[in-house]
């Protein structure tokens, strides 16, 4: 009667072994687990991916980034994040060389790189006047201030395009920019290219840089290599060439080197009108109907316009007087002066060397003038005349010297213009490009 009792106690005993054993195992599978995710997040917390800006490892430090807002100063966003006054002095002192804290900007970004512990101290003020340049004021051991500017990154780019209605709609067409447009039209063919009479069936070619920063901030089309426009069956080529290092002269030239532009602007103002020609017989009610001659040319255009040199020159006068008002006068060789009169504000000094195209002021109304405009006065031979009425010259030519330089250094260039297929030739009418269309809205339809 035993033997039943004592098997039975056998079997509970060994059924408990079982079971401690995977309680027991079961253990060991969750710890060697936590183990494996502990190491997982160890590994996590050890390399943390570095963030490089500026020169500095952001990782390092609590960053607090915002912009000069008005009232702002450099005492007073230290202050904000508890640094006294005494300190604040001293940067500011030992910085000056480098930089004067009093040229913040409203509107403009700034970071300060603080201690990674309770206090958040400052170590690092760093400003950006602009998207590309910023300064550093380092005061976490020693203090010393520098500036740099952020990497940038240029990126060979082509494009090309059949006109069907206007160069800006087509590159539109594209997703590209319209800086390409306004390049083509005002800096390249200018001379030699109506854009605003361009026919169906014109097309072009274009090699193209983009400009980036930081290989993530997208600042616009930086310049144009080269180009190919068909305009009317006339094939014209534009290739960029330095032709003057020291004085950073960049010309295009077309492929047998010769210069695309003229030596002057026909304005030294866009998308302006002539309010007031030349005139040496010109009578004004005001004055009792008197012979007053005009010896410039006005161009009316608003208040803050930019007002360009029409040549390459040197600025021989930069100044004020009761009549002209804010002026600025340069001249471009042994024959040619322009004057430029009635300036809200100029931008350039005696001595400076200006290139055709570069900003020397902006349109006001000082001195004599009852509305806002710029006179335009040209010189010949120191004797004012009529720039409409002269037969200027054509931009200098390439030297020499330069010469086969210039078309050993094209001789790829072009190749590689000419190897760029057109994408499409197809030339629409007006009537068929209403079909296309419509018939792309009725698929859409459709699909919806």
């Amino acid at each position: 009667m035993d033997r039943p009792r004592n098997r039975s106690v056998g079997n509970r005993c060994i059924v408990q072994i079982l079971l401690i054993g995977v309680v027991f195992l079961t253990a060991c599978k969750d710890d060697a687990k936590e183990d494996i995710l502990a190491e997982e997040i160890i590994a996590v917390v050890e390399e943390p991916k570095d963030i490089i800006e500026f020169g500095f490892n952001l990782n390092d430090f609590v960053v607090k980034r915002d912009t000069i807002k008005k009232g702002d100063s450099f005492g007073e966003i230290l202050e904000r994040n508890k640094v006294g006054y005494p300190q604040i002095f001293h940067i500011a002192e030992k910085a000056k060389d480098t930089f004067d804290i009093r040229q913040l900007q409203i509107g403009k970004p700034y970071t300060l790189l603080c201690s990674k512990d309770s206090l958040e101290l400052p170590q690092s003020f760093i400003y950006q006047p602009n998207l590309e340049e910023y300064v550093v004021i380092n005061f976490k051991d020693s203090i010393h201030a520098y500036t740099n500017r952020k990497p940038i990154t240029y990126v060979e780019k082509t494009a090309t395009g059949v006109i069907n209605n206007n160069i800006s709609l087509t590159l539109e067409e594209q997703g590209l920019s319209p800086r390409l447009a306004y390049k083509m039209a005002d800096e390249i063919y200018a001379w030699t290219i109506d854009f605003r009479r361009l026919q169906k069936g014109d097309r072009f070619k274009v090699i193209y840089t983009d400009k980036y920063i930081d290989d993530t901030i997208y600042t616009g089309v930086h310049n144009i290599k080269a180009a190919y426009f068909e305009h009317n069956n006339e094939p014209f080529y534009a290739f960029e060439f330095e032709t003057d290092s020291v004085k950073g002269i960049i010309d295009y030239f077309n492929e047998e080197a010769k210069n695309l532009r003229r030596a002057f602007l026909k304005a030294p103002v866009k998308f302006s009108r002539v309010s007031s020609r030349y005139n040496l017989k010109r009578r004004i009610a005001v004055y009792g109907y008197k012979v007053r001659p005009h010896k410039g040319t006005d161009f009316a255009a608003p208040i803050g316009t930019p007002i360009m040199a029409t040549a390459n020159g040197t600025v021989t006068k930069a100044s004020y007087t009761g009549g002209n008002g804010n002026y600025v006068k340069i001249r471009h060789n042994a024959t040619y002066e322009t004057q430029y009169l009635h300036m809200k504000k100029r931008n350039v000094k005696v001595g400076q060397f200006v290139k055709q195209g570069d900003v020397i002021g902006w349109v006001g109304m000082t001195g004599n003038t009852g509305g806002p405009h710029v006179c335009y006065r040209f010189w010949v031979n120191g004797r004012q005349v009529d720039p409409f009425k002269q037969k200027l010259p054509e931009a200098k030519p390439i030297s020499d010297s330069l010469k086969l330089e210039y078309l050993k250094f094209i001789k790829p260039i072009k190749s590689q213009l000419d190897n760029i297929p057109f994408e499409s030739t197809e030339i629409l009418d007006e009537k068929t490009l209403e079909e296309t269309l419509e018939e792309k809205n009725n698929l859409i339809t459709l699909n919806l």
